[in-house]
């Protein structure tokens, strides 16, 4: 597995459930689907920060993580934008 950071692989592990969960909320329309995709994107913007200042104390880590908490930032902050868009057309 390499350089573990247990705290990111907590929030991954447990974000896996909510996005399972937004992701359903979104299919289906509900209106409490956007807040949590915006909440998904702000706790994955604090977890890449915890994770940065691990980092810049020394802390091991893996490039692959810093490549994939962008990308998981970047999709949420997308998904949680449209979803405000198209929830406040209606």
């Amino acid at each position: 597995m390499g350089a573990v950071v247990p705290f990111v692989l907590w929030f991954n592990t447990l974000a896996g459930l909510a996005y399972f969960i937004a992701g359903l909320g979104l299919w289906q329309g509900r209106r409490w689907a956007w807040p949590l995709s915006f909440a998904l994107f702000a706790a994955t913007l604090l977890v890449f920060a915890a994770f940065g200042l691990h980092v810049a104390r020394g802390g091991a880590f893996e490039m692959r993580t810093v490549f994939a908490m962008a990308l998981r930032g970047a999709v949420w902050g997308w998904i949680a934008w449209v979803a405000r868009q198209a929830f406040s057309r209606r």
